[in-house]
């Protein structure tokens, strides 16, 4: 009885790396069911099938193999651990389901050169070989289970984020995908640890802090002759730096030392980082003029702290010194004229 091992997503530049793993029907079973069983015939490498092909095996393989499962790594999680550990990673996840299943196998067959099992108890069960997709019925199903999964996880993707085309490309480099990575920037589903991901950011940060810098000069020499909605509009960014001055005071006298104040660029906006720890804080500062804060929930719904996370995860990449630290979102609440601290909540 074999498991069969292969992995689909290594190289793109977002979305998750998934794993396989199969083991097919005896062939006892097989030999006296062979109408049941005669799509196992079918079986290859997952890309010299259609999508549509794959799909119907799919369904094949998940009702008539004897176990079939699949482990998960996500972007963040590459980035944090490295490729090579999320390999082993998500094998690990995979064979984990297939054991929980009690099915029995006498050997693991992985695709490829690289045993993503070594250290394991499971280490000397193992062999790996090159083509296995095209060789191994089993490799092959567990190659069609992770492409179909995965190819539907970045179909999902391409609804919540339709600017970068992921039902297309899948998360791999394109010429599509990195025009859309440079006009839109990146979404929490990038590897900002991929060199091609991270010299983008690099580019964008570079080219906004500019920016910046030439509109707060153009701004100083054209103070003159504004209206009255643009003096409330001042007058109201004033209050708010005035209410993040004070968040940064009260942070730093909590211990905080604070990294960076009303860091901006096309995509996105921090008001506050501050270091703790081995933690990185990004806080988002409220001023109201006479309302209490009340609780943070009542202006950062789950979109706001999808945009705050990110933010935080976007500077982490720009900021590789910080990659080891844990990132926490807060969120500050100042009001009154004396800008009093209503609250300080860290919410994520």
């Amino acid at each position: 009885m074999i498991l069969g091992i292969d992995e689909v997503g290594r190289g793109p530049y977002a979305g998750p790396l998934v794993i396989g793993a199969c083991i097919l029907p005896d062939a006892e079973k097989i030999r006296e069911e062979p109408e049941k069983y005669h799509w196992i015939s079918e079986l290859t490498d997952s890309k010299k099938l259609t999508a549509r092909r794959r799909e119907v095996l799919y369904d094949k393989i998940k009702e008539g193999a004897a176990a079939a499962a699949t482990g998960w790594v996500s972007a963040n999680k590459i980035d944090e651990i490295g490729l090579s550990e999320s390999l082993k990673l998500a094998c690990r996840r995979a064979v984990k389901q297939i054991q929980e299943t009690h099915v029995p196998f006498s050997e693991i067959i992985i695709d490829g050169t690289v045993n993503f099992l070594s250290g394991t108890p499971l280490e000397k069960y193992v062999s790996t070989l090159k083509k296995g997709d095209l060789l191994i019925k089993e490799i092959s199903a567990a190659s069609i289970l992770a492409k179909v999964e995965r190819d539907r996880y970045m179909a999902e993707l391409a609804e919540k984020y339709p600017e970068y085309g992921f039902e297309k490309h899948v998360g791999y480099g394109t010429a599509a995908h990195q025009k859309a990575m440079g006009e839109f920037g990146l979404t929490p589903e990038h590897r900002r640890s991929f060199r091609p991901v991270r010299e983008i950011v690099l580019k964008q940060l570079g080219t906004e802090q500019q920016k910046a810098k030439e509109a707060g000069t153009k701004n100083e020499s054209t103070t003159t002759g504004k209206s009255d909605a643009r003096n409330e509009s001042t007058t109201t960014r004033e209050f708010g730096n005035l209410g993040e001055e004070k968040v940064a005071e009260f942070l730093a006298s909590k211990g905080h030392e604070i990294i960076a104040r009303n860091f901006k660029t096309k995509y996105f906006e921090i008001d506050i980082i501050s270091k703790l720890d081995d933690s990185l804080f990004f806080t988002e500062v409220k001023y109201r003029k006479t309302a209490k804060f009340g609780e943070a929930t009542e202006f950062v719904d789950r979109k706001k702290q999808e945009q705050m996370r990110f933010a935080a995860e976007s500077y982490l990449a720009m900021h590789p010194e910080f990659k080891d630290f844990t990132i926490r979102l807060a969120v500050a609440g100042v009001s009154g004229e004396d800008f009093q601290i209503e609250d300080w909540i860290v919410i994520d």
